[in-house]
């Protein structure tokens, strides 16, 4: 059973910075496209980046272009996709979501709707 697991989301004050985590079980993260979205209500899903099967990056949103970092860290024991997130905006409160494409897709999209597996979510609220 897959299962992605976000965490990190805090209150945070304008031009602060959060590290938000993806972790998974049954999901090898190094084998597939993973993408963080991010969504607030009333509003469509919105990709921010991802990171493809061959560490291929994108930033889809210009407003996040150069603020905000994905990687990924594969250990032994555990394999995790984060997003770093600094010079936060109001604009950027939102629930993240990350998300991971089924094989045979290992290239990123921007389009929700192509991703298999997704977690509950993390909530950002940046604010002063």
């Amino acid at each position: 059973q897959v299962q992605l697991v976000e965490s990190g989301g805090d209150l945070v004050q304008p031009g602060g910075s959060l590290r938000l985590s993806c972790g998974a079980s049954g999901l090898p993260l190094d084998a597939h496209a993973i993408a963080w979205f991010r969504q607030v209500p009333g509003k469509e899903r919105e990709g921010v980046s991802c990171i493809s099967r061959s560490g291929h990056i994108i930033y889809y949103p210009d407003s996040v272009k150069g603020r905000f970092t994905i990687s990924r860290a594969v250990t032994r024991n555990t394999q995790t996709v984060y997003l770093q997130m600094n010079n936060l905006k109001p604009d950027d409160t939102a629930v993240y979501y990350c998300a991971a494409r089924a094989p045979p897709y290992y290239y990123c999209s921007n389009y929700s709707t192509v991703y298999d597996y997704w977690g509950r979510g993390t909530q950002v609220t940046v604010s002063s």
